[in-house]
């Protein structure tokens, strides 16, 4: 059901849950009795089951990726520029799966859930995870589905590097892999920006130890500097410049001004800061960024890509954004000259972009031109 306003939209949406009673042994060692993940489908599996994309989401997203929940909903899915009938991921075309990560706060079962052996939130107790355990409970819902081979793996940041796994876990089970915006492992610098926030929500006192829902507490204020650091590396100089520039909300430069001085990006980060500290989990939030932390694709390969990469049969499309200094086009080049190197099929571009890391989630013309392009060869492939 298309929305009247947007008869590009895929409309109305349900989420839904699937159950796991299989035990999923994680790459820490322990393992989960049983759990769920919420996940949104849109667009229809066709009778061969072989059109069907899996869109892997960043550190703070989830599966509500297209469309509305209700009609009085505001705001779309994260990546509903990308996502609908005529869009670059074309469900008229294509069966798109999108889902909450284990470990997610969203549905899916994660620190904030019952742990079941207690009655209790798993708060700080729920095991820590890798990249390859996603993939690994994402493979098992494919399964669920009946889908044997996804027509393509697409992810940004985050995402970008699930799909990479995907691809060396399960190298017959994707036949396009779709990289943006990503590294084969982070930078120290990136490293630190994420120790940061974890420490600003580690500190808070309402924190109490990871405890804090037992405690029927929320370290709001820590969250909130969280979100408030990581969305700085989102954003180019650039961008925020153009955005905000030194323009003020409240007060005056000149001296002696009775009224304090406030600039529109200081209450542009209070407001993102304080909206993600009321709908995002702490622990979660603490667990994604060391999942992150810990990625490192060629590790296990002895520290070489290219022989991690010939363990993959899918053909690659990687993408990079100009100004995106989280993710900078110099990694994106370095997953681009390993696939060279390990003779598998790769297309590659750069592209102009003044929004930074955030580029992948706008409706930047040229990016959704080639990403369109890619997707047409995607369907008849």
């Amino acid at each position: 059901m298309a929305l009247a306003s947007d008869a590009r939209s895929v409309g109305l949406v349900t989420p839904q849950t699937a159950h796991f009673d299989e035990p999923l042994t994680l790459a820490c060692g322990r393992v989960l009795p049983t759990y769920e993940l919420i996940y949104e489908t849109y667009g229809k599996l066709n009778a061969a089951k072989d059109n069907a994309i899996l869109v892997c989401h960043a550190l703070s997203g989830h599966h509500h990726a297209a469309g509305r929940h209700s009609v009085d909903d505001r705001k779309a899915g994260w990546w509903d520029e990308c996502i609908g009938p005529g869009k670059p991921i074309d469900t008229e075309r294509f069966f798109v799966v999108s889902l909450n990560n284990l470990g997610g706060c969203h549905g899916s079962t994660g620190p904030a859930s019952t742990n079941p052996a207690t009655g209790q939130p798993w708060g700080p107790e729920f095991p820590p995870l890798r990249v390859r355990d996603w993939v690994h409970s994402q493979a098992r819902l494919a399964d669920a589905l009946g889908i044997d081979c996804w027509a393509a793996v697409i992810g940004g940041s985050l995402g970008g590097m699930q799909a990479m796994r995907w691809a060396l876990l399960y190298p017959r089970r994707l036949r396009h892999c779709i990289v943006i915006a990503a590294a084969m492992k982070l930078s120290a610098q990136n490293l630190a920006f994420n120790e940061v926030a974890r420490q600003a929500i580690q500190s808070d006192p309402d924190f109490e130890d990871g405890h804090y829902l037992h405690a029927g507490k929320v370290p709001a204020r820590g969250l909130a500097l969280a979100r408030m650091v990581g969305h700085i590396t989102y954003l180019s100089d650039d961008a925020m410049a153009s955005k905000f520039g030194r323009e003020l909300r409240s007060g005056s430069l000149d001296i002696g001004g009775d009224e304090p001085v406030e600039f529109q990006v200081q209450s542009y980060l209070r407001y993102q800061g304080s909206r993600f500290s009321d709908s995002f989990d702490a622990n979660t939030y603490i667990l994604m960024t060391q999942a992150l932390d810990y990625f490192d694709l060629a590790r296990e390969y002895g520290d070489d890509p290219v022989a991690a990469f010939e363990a993959a049969c899918c053909r690659f499309l990687v993408l990079s954004f100009s100004t995106d200094w989280r993710f900078p086009p110099a990694r994106s080049r370095e997953i681009v000259d390993a696939l060279i190197a390990a003779r598998r099929e790769v297309s590659y571009a750069e592209i102009e972009a003044n929004e930074g890391h955030d580029a992948f989630l706008m409706p930047i013309p040229r990016y959704l031109a080639l990403f369109r392009a890619y997707l047409q060869q995607v369907a008849v492939s």
